[in-house]
């Protein structure tokens, strides 16, 4: 029987050298690839979720578990059919124009992958445009917008106005998060959510694909 549980655990520690030998080990005892995926290593950041929120883990121990999860992903994905891993939907994520914070970005992009969405990231400095042409070209389903500067926040409102221009802000969701936001001003520039972290990121981009029909197809 493979040892699940010492590979969650790997995943908690953020020990990518331990993740991936136990997940060769896995792949060559012949555990199914899924089996691997969902229960050691998504179970293992799934703890990690939990922990995060009630500030018993911290960003910096929270992006080494979710890369060492990614590292042993990266290896069982060979083995998977093609559209075997559920995409509950894509989302395409980045920090706005004028901004080049990335680390609470890169956080919630992390934790969506662990949670089964599709994640387009575009990184730092990101204009409205080109989010709109990477929902477009990735039939995504949700922006995710993010700024760390008071100066950068209005960026986030251009980027709900020019989802209303192109014509597609009935078809897409957007949400914001960042030091600086809140629940009043995502109100004010009418986005349909805000974040204060990335578990609470996550909670809303499912809940939002949830209460519509525009679930991955």
């Amino acid at each position: 029987m493979f040892d699940f549980k010492g590979l969650s655990n790997a995943v908690i520690e953020g020990d990518s050298d331990q993740v991936q030998a136990l997940v060769k080990e896995a792949i060559d005892a012949k555990v199914d690839p899924l089996t691997i995926i969902n229960e050691g290593l998504i179970g293992g950041m799934n703890i990690v979720g939990q922990r995060f929120k009630v500030n018993d883990m911290f960003v910096p121990e929270v992006l080494m578990s979710a890369r060492s999860m990614n590292e042993g992903i990266e290896l069982v994905k060979p083995l998977l059919a093609a559209g075997e891993m559920t995409n509950k939907g894509t989302v395409v994520i980045g920090t706005v124009k004028g901004d080049l914070h990335d680390i609470g970005k890169s956080l919630v992009g992390m934790m969506l992958e662990c949670s089964g969405f599709q994640v387009i990231d575009l990184g730092v400095d990101v204009s409205p445009e080109e989010f709109i042409a990477a929902i477009k070209e990735n039939d995504g389903k949700v922006i995710a917008l993010s700024a760390l500067l008071t100066t950068t926040m209005l960026s986030m409102k251009s980027t709900i106005e020019e989802c209303v221009a192109q014509g597609i802000r009935n078809d897409v969701k957007v949400i914001i998060g960042g030091a600086p936001i809140s629940q009043e001003f995502s109100d004010q520039i009418g986005a349909d959510g805000y974040a204060g972290d990335a578990a609470a990121a996550v909670e809303l981009v499912a809940k939002l694909l949830e209460n519509t029909d525009m679930v991955a197809r």
